[in-house]
């Protein structure tokens, strides 16, 4: 199996690309660890621009279940909290990041991408943010500072898929762009970041409230509640039963 992450570095730009396609990119162990990794190199390598891509068909489907009949509820909170510590550690990064969103961006994968400060995404891309359906309240600041408070509440509280319009009149999307012209961007981008680390530093300091003790706590509290592999469970059949009758009607 190919490494979860695969790194390219060129002229101070770090690409991290989510390399799981036949799991959709979905969040797991492997996959968390290898990208708080990345991050953390980047940051202290001297990286001027941390850049968040998804290899197949989808950037990231959220959190990977594959595995979810051999998991306990302790084994959860814990999977659940490290990716918590991952969305953490992109909001916080010391340089600006972007995410490049293709395809289903859903659930942890959806709150990857609002933790970045550049929210790219191509043609296509649908995005959704089923937590709440199993009784998770991850990444809900972070996407409010996005989309503001009653359009968290929809989005969260529903679960409901938005495309690609609604996702950039909200301002989950920062930017729409083609596939041929993202290394350009990238490029154009990188070029206007005259500011030295520190002042960036300083700057985000400023303009990013560090919830991170509280976001982790509420996090923990919910996923903490008995009973949190059931919900999963028994989310994950409804959503099954749903496609079925829709395919077979």
């Amino acid at each position: 199996m190919t490494a979860p992450v695969e790194t390219r570095t060129a002229c101070g730009i770090v690409q991290l690309t989510l390399s799981r396609p036949e799991r959709g990119n979905a969040l797991g162990p492997d996959l968390v660890e290898a990208l708080l990794d990345g991050i953390d190199r980047a940051g202290s390598e001297g990286a001027r621009l941390i850049v968040l891509r998804g290899a197949g068909r989808h950037f990231c489907t959220g959190f990977d279940l594959s595995d979810l009949d051999s998991l306990s509820d302790g084994d959860l909170l814990l999977r659940v909290v490290r990716i918590e510590t991952l969305l953490q550690a992109v909001h916080h990064a010391p340089v600006p990041t972007v995410a490049i969103a293709h395809g289903a961006t859903t659930g942890a994968g959806a709150d990857l991408l609002a933790a970045c400060q550049h929210r790219w995404a191509l043609a296509g891309t649908r995005f959704a943010f089923p937590g709440a359906g199993f009784g998770l309240a991850l990444g809900t600041r972070r996407l409010a500072l996005r989309v503001g408070s009653d359009a968290t509440r929809d989005l969260v509280g529903t679960g409901r898929r938005i495309e690609l319009d609604e996702a950039s009149e909200l301002g989950l999307v920062s930017r729409v762009v083609a596939a041929d012209a993202v290394e350009a961007e990238l490029d154009a981008l990188a070029a206007t970041l005259a500011v030295d680390r520190e002042t960036i530093a300083r700057i985000n300091a400023l303009t990013v409230p560090d919830t991170r003790p509280a976001d982790m706590a509420n996090l923990v509290a919910s996923a903490a509640r008995p009973g949190l592999k059931a919900r999963i469970t028994a989310y994950v059949a409804a959503l099954q039963a749903r496609k079925a009758e829709g395919g077979s009607r």
